[in-house]
């Protein structure tokens, strides 16, 4: 199994915005087909250097992962995504253990 985690860093740290950006991204949800599995959890630390959100992605193989970067339901929100991003990281491992 392919896991993309990526952090999400807002331009304006607002809880509505970061409650908008997960509403977002969890729309995702049950609309690309191989998307296996989609969470999204909201950071509860509020530091300085924390970031607001994490979304971790599951596929069952790179191809998928490349599938799912041009479906036409994430390219949408990869759009808002960006409008209202500050800075993002991401890790993309394979999973031996599911």
């Amino acid at each position: 199994m392919i896991v993309n985690n990526l952090l999400l860093k807002l331009k304006e740290r607002t809880n509505e915005n970061i409650a908008k950006a997960e509403d977002v991204l969890l729309s995702m949800k049950g609309k690309i087909e191989v998307l296996r599995d989609l969470q999204v959890e909201v950071d509860i630390r509020h530091g300085g250097s924390s970031y607001d959100l994490m979304l971790i992605t599951k596929f069952d193989s790179m191809e998928d992962l490349d599938a799912y970067l041009i479906h036409p339901v994430h390219v949408e929100v990869a759009k808002y995504i960006g409008s209202v991003l500050e800075t993002g990281a991401s890790v993309c491992y394979e999973s031996k253990g599911e």
